[in-house]
C-alpha cells in the first residue's frame, strides 16, 4: 500500500472499529486468510486462526449483548476503553514502513476517529433506549454491524474511496452528536425536574 492507501485503510478501519471492533478484525482477517486482499505484512497476524477465533467469538457475544436494551449501554461503556485504543493499534501497525513519528500520528488519528464513531453509537443507543420497544434497538444494531463490515471491506479493497466515505460519516457523526446531546439533556432535565417535587415534599 502507498501512503494514501494506508491512510484510507487506517481511517476506514478506525471508524468501523468504533462501531464494532470484533466484526472489523474478523472481516480483515478473513479477507487476508482467503487471499481476497493483501494486508500490510505487519497486520498478517489478523488472519491467524487464534486471532480469528477470538474475534469471531467476541463478535458473537457482542451480537447478542448489543441487541438487549441497557445491556448495550453497559457494553458500550466498557468498550470506550477498548475500541479506540485497538483502532489506534491497528493503524500504528498498518503504517509499518514509515517513520515512527508518522506511525504515532496515524495511531492518534485513528483513535480519535474510532472514539467519534463509538461516541455516536453509544449516544444513539442511550437515546433509543428511552423508548420501551426493542425493535429500534435491533435495527440500530444491525445497521451498525452492516456499516462496520462494509467499511472494513472498503478500507481493505478501495482505501482511497474510503477516505471520502469516512469524511462524510465523521461530519454526520458530529451533527448527530450535537443533536443527541440536546435530546439527552432534555430527557435528563425532564427526569430531574419531575423528581424534584417528590424529593421536596414534606415527610
Amino acid at each position: 500500500m502507498g501512503a494514501l492507501e494506508t491512510l484510507g485503510f487506517s481511517v476506514g478501519t478506525a471508524f468501523a472499529s468504533g462501531l464494532n471492533l470484533y466484526a472489523t478484525v474478523a472481516i480483515l482477517g478473513l479477507l487476508q486468510r482467503f487471499h481476497v486482499v493483501q494486508l500490510p505484512s505487519s497486520l498478517s497476524v489478523l488472519s491467524h486462526p487464534a486471532v480469528l477465533g477470538v474475534a469471531i467469538a467476541l463478535y458473537a457475544i457482542e451480537f447478542v449483548a448489543d441487541k438487549v436494551p441497557y445491556v448495550d449501554n453497559i457494553w458500550d461503556a466498557v468498550h470506550t476503553f477498548i475500541r479506540p485504543p485497538a483502532a489506534a493499534l491497528v493503524s500504528y501497525a498498518a503504517f509499518g514502513d514509515v517513520s515512527e513519528v508518522w506511525r504515532v500520528a496515524g495511531g492518534l488519528l485513528a483513535g480519535g476517529i474510532a472514539l467519534t464513531s463509538h461516541g455516536t453509537k453509544a449516544s444513539a443507543r442511550a437515546a433509543i433506549n428511552t423508548s420501551p420497544e426493542p425493535v429500534s434497538n435491533w435495527i440500530a444494531s444491525a445497521a451498525e454491524d452492516g456499516i462496520a463490515v462494509f467499511l472494513a471491506w472498503m478500507a481493505a479493497t478501495h482505501p482511497v474511496v474510503t477516505i471520502i466515505i469516512v469524511a462524510v460519516l465523521i461530519a454526520l457523526s458530529i451533527y448527530l452528536l450535537v443533536k443527541l446531546a440536546k435530546f439527552l439533556r432534555q430527557v435528563l432535565n425532564r427526569l430531574f425536574f419531575r423528581s424534584q417535587p417528590a424529593e421536596s415534599a414534606p415527610q
